[in-house]
């Protein structure tokens, strides 16, 4: 097999290792008319061939067994040992009485044995063989990284569909409220970063970040006149934006694919042992978020009147994220506030509203939070394009 590189010819460079210098000279005249095929360098020990080898690519081995201090078969060990050449094939040159030899070398991974003495024609044709696997092991190396690197982008491509997904899906929980934004963009950030000081883990964070923008998710069945009403609600109509908590939950948690119909819809979308109808950790998380965001650290939240630590640490995180973004922003029921105001407000809340570990985070976040007010501020369509931009680049 001849291989080129931009019509060149590639040269492939054999090493040789033998003790007796004789026996190396002897090999270069014999090969002398496969210097346009090969390059070739002749060495009298294993530990000045592994140094050859360090430095050099080399693309096949010739080496002989009995030598002193390290022998071949130390050599077959050694380079069997090291991750960077093991693959490079070797030809292993023993005596015609040396059977238990050549079964060992062999063993030990030796490519092809030649038997002493070397005949030329021969040599040169065994040299050519192993050549020509390592082309083809070479050439299946090659492909499977190919493969394994477009496995790899469709994985991310895949991924990114899928965030994206959960975030457009979070902005539709908010949709028909006109007032808020980018608030879900900058609630996802918000919670990335508090996640991060908290010390939650990388899986964690990144979790909490592409699930925190689904907290409002229920406010899609929230009635209009509720919803967007400029004054104070009524305890009637409190009563109903409270339910966008459950309700948010159970989208998230019910079954979308109907009962009874796993098996097809195994075929269709995944193989028939995908466990497609349980809740993933994304879907589970995102459910708790949505469920919890607004209990209270004293119990006094709803809409399950938890306390403390019966609080999932994700929706402890997106409270804080979730009032501070409000407290920031215009809503039809009230201006934006002044950053001093909105944290004398939330001061006041810990340890009753809020829990006070992750508000301290909160307030070690203060710069990093500033940050995010400002590159996702609400600016129309403009805004809303990077919103998304910023979310590819997380």
């Amino acid at each position: 097999m001849e291989l080129y590189t931009e019509g060149k010819k590639v040269i492939k460079r054999i090493l040789f290792i033998d003790d007796e210098q004789r026996i190396l000279d002897s090999l270069a005249r014999m090969l002398r008319g496969m210097h346009g095929e090969w390059e070739m360098r002749f060495v009298n020990s294993v530990d000045r061939a592994l140094e050859v080898m360090s430095e050099w690519e080399v693309d096949a081995v010739v080496s002989d067994v009995k030598m002193p201090g390290k022998d071949g078969f130390d050599f077959l060990r050694l380079h069997r040992e090291n991750d960077r050449v093991s693959d490079v094939p070797v030809l292993i040159l023993t005596g015609c009485g040396e059977r238990g030899m050549k079964r060992e070398a062999l063993d030990l991974g030796a490519t092809d044995l030649l038997g002493k003495p070397v005949d030329r024609e021969e040599l040169v044709a065994r040299i050519k063989s192993i050549l020509r696997l390592k082309a083809y092991q070479d050439k299946i190396k090659q492909d499977r990284e190919t493969l394994e690197e477009r496995v790899s982008q469709r994985t991310a491509e895949l991924e990114r569909s899928r965030v994206e997904m959960i975030w457009r899906l979070g902005k539709a929980g908010e949709f028909r409220d006109t007032d808020t934004g980018n608030h879900v963009v900058r609630v996802g950030y918000y919670s990335l970063e508090l996640a991060n000081v908290l010390g939650l883990g990388a899986d964690i964070a990144r979790n909490i970040f592409i699930t925190a923008p689904l907290h409002d998710l229920g406010k899609i069945a929230t009635p209009d006149s509720i919803l967007l009403k400029p004054g104070k609600l009524t305890p009637q109509e409190w009563s109903v934006m409270k339910q966008h908590t459950r309700i948010g939950a159970e989208i998230l948690r019910s079954n979308v694919f109907g009962s009874g119909r796993s098996e097809v819809l195994g075929d269709v979308l995944f193989t028939s042992e995908s466990r497609i109808f349980e809740n993933d950790a994304l879907t589970e998380m995102g459910a708790s978020i949505a469920l919890n965001h607004h209990e209270q650290w004293s119990g006094g939240g709803y809409p399950n009147g938890l306390k403390g630590e019966e609080i999932p640490i994700e929706a402890r995180i997106v409270s804080l994220a979730d009032v501070f973004d409000a407290l920031c922003s215009k809503r039809s029921y009230k201006p934006a506030l002044a950053e001093d105001e909105v944290l004398s407000i939330m001061r006041g809340g810990v340890g009753t509203q809020f829990d006070p570990e992750a508000f301290d985070a909160f307030e070690r976040s203060l710069d990093a939070f500033r940050q995010i007010a400002g590159e996702f501020a609400d600016h129309g369509d403009e805004g809303g394009s990077k919103a998304w931009w910023g979310l590819g680049a997380a």
